[in-house]
């Protein structure tokens, strides 16, 4: 045998006796009692369970694998040839990886093709079941950026409208002043009228009529006969 196909040979051996990282750490995570309450084994250690997917990813993924996609942990498993097994829960099964039974992992071999014909149902509900942290944060990032465009647009709108209501109140303004301007023009002539009609009399057909004048003269014949007469009455008795 040549050297070259017997370290070859020795490499072979040395991957197969000891077991990808991935699936020693997710072993570790799984057998690990502190971490009972996020991932554990099922009831009969036949496949495990990631009870609480956002606590998993936002405290245990970082410490192990360096990310804290919860989609990307699921589509690693199943390169490996891991199965969602549960409808209402991430447990998933491979008959290789098993409760006390660490030795099997390195029979457990890596798909080496992955096309996107062969992905089963899991990855687009492990999609769907991203942190809810990473979610909030993505759509709060949205959401924010709407509503910041959203706030322009309406400020501009409002400062448009503005404009065009102080145009309209300077001409109310101004057609106001001419109609005052007009009414005391109007209304003074008027009290210059009523009162010269006052002190000089009426007009007919603009001629100026002597009533008064006459009616002045009537009262004051009238007070002179009154006193005429009461001097006879006081000289008689």
């Amino acid at each position: 045998m040549e050297a070259g196909e017997r370290e070859k040979g020795l490499v072979e051996y040395v991957r197969k006796a000891s077991p990808p990282p991935f699936l020693l750490k997710t072993y570790m995570l799984v057998e690990d009692p502190a971490t009972d309450e996020v991932i554990s084994w099922n009831g009969d250690g036949t496949a495990f369970v990631v009870w609480q997917p956002p606590e998993f990813a936002r405290d245990l993924l970082p410490t192990f694998f360096k990310h804290s996609n919860f989609s990307s942990f699921v589509r690693q498993l199943n390169t490996y040839g891991f199965r969602k097994v549960a409808t209402n829960r991430w447990e998933f099964s491979n008959d290789m990886f098993r409760k006390g039974e660490r030795d099997q992992l390195c029979e457990i071999r890596r798909r080496k093709a992955w096309s996107n014909k062969s992905q089963p149902n899991v990855q687009a509900q492990a999609a769907a079941a991203a942190p809810p942290e990473n979610d909030e944060q993505r759509s709060s990032s949205t959401s924010s950026s709407s509503e910041f465009t959203t706030l322009i647009v309406e400020n501009k709108r409002l400062k448009q409208e503005n404009g065009v209501l102080n145009s309209e109140l300077a001409i109310m303004k101004k057609k106001c002043k001419e109609l005052l301007d007009l009414v005391a023009v109007h209304g003074g002539g008027k009290a210059e009228m009523a009162e010269e009609e006052s002190c000089e009399g009426p007009k007919l057909f603009g001629v100026r009529l002597g009533v008064k004048s006459e009616m002045e003269k009537k009262r004051k014949r009238s007070h002179e006969i009154s006193k005429s007469a009461g001097f006879l009455i006081h000289a008689n008795n």
